[in-house]
């Protein structure tokens, strides 16, 4: 998986692992917390192998896809988690900044999908985290991250009648405000978001993982093609 240093991506790695999986996961620059979060795995029981990537560089995609199947004998999930945010509007945005969002959120998951693809059998699973963001902007200033987020809706629909034929399932799931370091429940701006839900509060890292696992399970075998959104009741 990738991004699985901290955050809904740690949470998602973590999950995985206590529900039976091995779990390589990359990381850029957190190499502490990616320790930590392979240390997690490990009293689960389960192998890990934490992998430095940037998930702006083409060559250390395939280059962690390779690492990661080589150590693990294999690869059956295949979870596209690592993102980016920057702020401001279509106006002010920077032209590298609004690259950069286009490199991460919505390139690196093709190319992950890309590297990973020849290694999926039947049974293997895609998914991908999007944001409830691509598909309501309620405010400004969001307006380029909310449409890297948006992409992934048409990637996942597209991929999953790609590789239907092949019994490899592509999932899509959009978390809401979560309680994460890059957004966390006591920000400035969280009585706001939490005002736009019908359950009146942020979600929890595990409750997006918990998503993510049943989508990777044996249970969600018809599921593909599919946006699961776990936001609390935003879109609603």
């Amino acid at each position: 998986m990738t991004g699985g240093s901290r955050g809904i991506g740690a949470a998602i790695a973590l999950a995985l692992a206590e529900n039976g999986a091995d779990v390589a996961f990359t990381y850029q620059r957190s190499t502490d917390r990616a320790e930590q979060t392979a240390q997690l795995i490990e009293k689960t029981g389960r192998r890990t192998f934490a992998i430095q990537a940037d998930s702006a560089d083409p060559d250390a995609i395939a280059h962690s896809v390779s690492v990661a199947v080589s150590s693990l004998g294999g690869l059956d999930i295949l979870v596209n988690s690592a993102a980016i945010g920057h702020s401001g509007t279509i106006a002010e945005i920077a032209l590298e900044d609004f690259q950069a969002l286009m490199d991460v959120n919505v390139r690196a998951p093709v190319l992950f999908a890309k590297a990973a693809i020849p290694h999926l059998g039947a049974g293997a699973r895609i998914v991908t985290i999007g944001s409830a963001l691509g598909e309501r902007v309620p405010f400004p200033g969001i307006t380029a991250y909310a449409m890297s987020k948006a992409a992934l809706t048409s990637f996942t629909r597209g991929l999953s009648r790609e590789l239907g034929p092949k019994g490899v399932t592509v999932n899509l799931v959009q978390p809401g405000a979560t309680d994460t370091e890059a957004n966390p429940a006591n920000g400035p701006a969280a009585d706001f978001q939490r005002s736009l839900t019908s359950l009146g509060r942020y979600g929890e890292p595990r409750e997006v993982a918990n998503a993510v696992v049943f989508l990777a399970s044996p249970a969600a075998s018809i599921i593909t093609g599919a946006v699961v959104t776990a936001d609390g009741g935003a879109l609603a």
